[in-house]
């Protein structure tokens, strides 16, 4: 039975989402959960061999990119990503059996969580002072430990500690997605579907002017679609960074494979983050390579009329 860390503790929307790979067949049979304190916490049981893969949350429609995460997977030995999954997220306000909604003068949130309920909080409980969490599980944890009177949580987390809900569904905007990736030690890259997604990071792009716009036409000017673009600061200066990249489409696509080569060649330290099916597939595919590779296979066998 594989061994899979999450970014825990036990109750965390992670949780779920390896549970719903888990559905999928993504482990061919059961797996042994494994609760990491961290997104970083995660990765680094992989990297040590403890566990043979992790899940950890990328991505939030409401908040962005999930900065721990992209930092961990930029840093350390190389991990790489095989799937991915998308959960429907939506809040769930816990509390010890006998504490209304009125009664609430602190609430513990984890800080991704607290950005999507903001305002919901500002209306229905303006009293109540928010507080740091270290996850949403652990938000409710802090409410039985008696540091908040309630948490912005999940309802799996309310269940297995004993706390009554004082509302759920909570969220400040309809249809709010998160994405989880599985992340496992290099490996060959699933089968492209036609419907992929490839992820890189540039660890060090020379400090030249146009730098920046030269690796990213590498893309345009193969019709490759860039979905994601972010910087992070490396922490080794001011003005240091290096840049996360998602685009359409798997390694095994010429186009991509063209792309990713002259990227290599031309902007410095490269690491490949995978070839996956994407979850909710976006953007335009990379344009095929068939009609091309005919076309230069009959130029070189001599075909007159071209």
């Amino acid at each position: 039975m594989p061994r899979i860390a999450y970014f825990g503790p036990s109750g965390t929307f992670t949780e779920m989402a390896l549970a719903e790979l888990e559905a999928a067949g993504a482990f061919d049979g059961p797996v042994e959960r494994i609760a990491a304190p961290s997104q970083g916490a995660a990765l680094e049981l992989i990297r040590s061999g403890e566990v043979e893969g992790a899940v950890v949350p990328v991505e939030s429609s409401v908040d962005g990119s999930i900065a721990p995460t992209l930092d961990a997977l930029a840093t350390g030995t190389r991990l790489q990503i095989v799937a991915e999954t998308e959960l429907d997220v939506a809040f769930t306000i816990l509390a010890r059996p006998g504490v209304t909604i009125a009664d609430v003068r602190t609430i513990a949130a984890y800080p991704v969580a607290l950005a999507q309920v903001r305002l919901w909080l500002a209306d229905r409980m303006p009293q109540a002072q928010s507080y740091t969490s270290a996850s949403n599980a652990a938000a409710a944890e802090d409410v039985v430990r008696g540091h908040a009177d309630a948490a912005v949580s999940t309802t799996l987390a309310g269940a297995r500690l004993g706390l009554e809900t004082l509302a759920t569904g909570v969220a400040d905007y309809d249809h709010a997605v998160t994405r989880f990736v599985l992340v496992t030690r290099p490996c060959p890259a699933p089968p492209p579907t036609g419907a992929d997604r490839t992820s890189l990071v540039v660890l060090d792009l020379p400090k030249q002017p146009g730098a920046l716009m030269r690796a990213l036409d590498e893309f345009a000017t193969r019709g490759v679609d860039l979905t994601f673009i972010e910087s992070r600061p490396t922490r080794t200066g001011m003005g240091t960074y290096r840049f996360h990249l998602d685009c359409v489409g798997h390694i095994e696509d010429t186009a991509v494979a063209e792309a990713l080569k002259a990227l290599h060649r031309t902007a410095g330290q490269i690491r490949f983050l995978g070839s996956w099916p994407a979850g909710s597939p976006s953007g335009t595919p990379p344009p095929p390579d068939e009609p091309s590779a005919v076309w230069l296979a009959d130029l070189k066998k001599g075909v007159a009329d071209l």
